[in-house]
């Protein structure tokens, strides 16, 4: 469904092209004796061209500031790669539409590395408004408590608070610990995130409370999970899971796990990408309903490597495997034919 902004942007220049078909046609009724020259400037026709014409700049000065709008929410997005001593972090965001609900975000918070993936109900123009904000209250609150419940406790109680309407979120924040190896975390909502072992086996991070803006007073509880050499961690958004396909199928956990286990021992990145390229393989020609975010958390085997802030990559677009690429751009087309 589209927002009223997106659907003024196709409807009004439509109405505005029925208009002019129908004042040509009145023109051409009442004018059979007339030029052709003179029936070319016919008051009528030239009033709704001039018209129809002033509309379509407007729309693309409108939709160029979307598009811009979308690349400063990606860069906000960022870091998209991290390599954190033993650590790799991955994350991508795919919007059905220009300006995303989904969010991800990693950002140091003194010895720690906190990471947070959100979903704003809602897509569109609105929930990306609302996106800013969010994001700004989780750095602050995780700036302000070592523990992930108390944060999401007080994002959740200032989202409540002098909002007529707040804006319903699911969220998944966590505190990654490189002295103890620990995950320690908490989940408003998001479906569980899945803990993907070295051995294969899965385990789901559950722990939490409500969704955010639904509750002013709301508890949250915090849950911890210890990450050994070659264990890897995939928080994501309900458009992952509840993908469908031709036969009105949902993608489910167990396809998710399974894609990511399928790819095992591969750096946190490649197992990104080959993950959503599973999703949309899944699909096939059905165009995604909802934003798909995904966030892979591993520890990698091997030596201890020293933390280094410059091997991150920041990028405004998104880094995206040789494999998945065609995927992703044949999935953007689709939904660029379907709005």
């Amino acid at each position: 469904m589209m927002t009223p902004t997106e659907g003024m942007l196709d409807i009004r220049p439509r109405a505005l092209g029925d208009r002019l078909e129908r004042e040509t046609k009145r023109e051409g009724n009442t004018s059979q004796g007339l030029p052709a020259s003179a029936k070319s400037l016919t008051p009528g026709i030239q009033s709704v061209k001039q018209e129809l014409d002033a509309v379509r700049r407007e729309q693309a000065k409108l939709q160029q500031a979307i598009y811009e709008a979308a690349q400063i929410q990606r860069k906000l997005c960022a870091p998209r790669e991290l390599v954190w001593g033993e650590f790799e972090i991955a994350g991508e965001i795919f919007p059905v539409r220009h300006l995303s609900g989904d969010f991800f975000k990693v950002m140091e918070l003194g010895s720690a590395l906190g990471l947070t993936v959100g979903d704003i109900a809602g897509k569109g123009l609105s929930a990306g408004i609302w996106q800013a904000h969010l994001m700004g209250l989780i750095r602050r609150c995780a700036r302000r408590h070592s523990d992930p419940a108390a944060a999401v406790a007080e994002v959740n109680a200032e989202l409540c608070q002098d909002q007529d309407e707040p804006p319903i979120a699911a969220l998944f924040f966590a505190r990654l610990d490189p002295q103890e190896n620990e995950l320690v975390y908490c989940n408003a909502g998001l479906p569980a995130p899945l803990l993907l072992r070295r051995n294969k086996t899965v385990e789901r991070l559950e722990k939490g409370g409500p969704m955010l803006g639904a509750v002013q007073k709301a508890a949250y509880d915090t849950g911890s999970v210890r990450l050994n050499p070659g264990d890897m961690s995939l928080a994501y958004s309900d458009g992952v899971t509840e993908c469908r396909n031709s036969k009105d199928e949902e993608f489910e956990m167990r396809r998710l796990s399974a894609a990511a286990n399928a790819v095992g021992g591969a750096s946190a990145n490649q197992v990104l990408f080959s993950t959503l390229g599973a999703v949309l393989d899944f699909a096939d020609a059905c165009s995604p309903e909802d934003d798909l975010t995904l966030l892979v958390i591993r520890r990698r085997e091997g030596t201890m490597i020293e933390r280094s802030p410059s091997r991150s990559k920041d990028f405004s677009t998104p880094h995206r495997g040789p494999t998945s690429v065609v995927r992703l751009k044949k999935a953007e087309r689709r939904g660029n034919r379907s709005k």
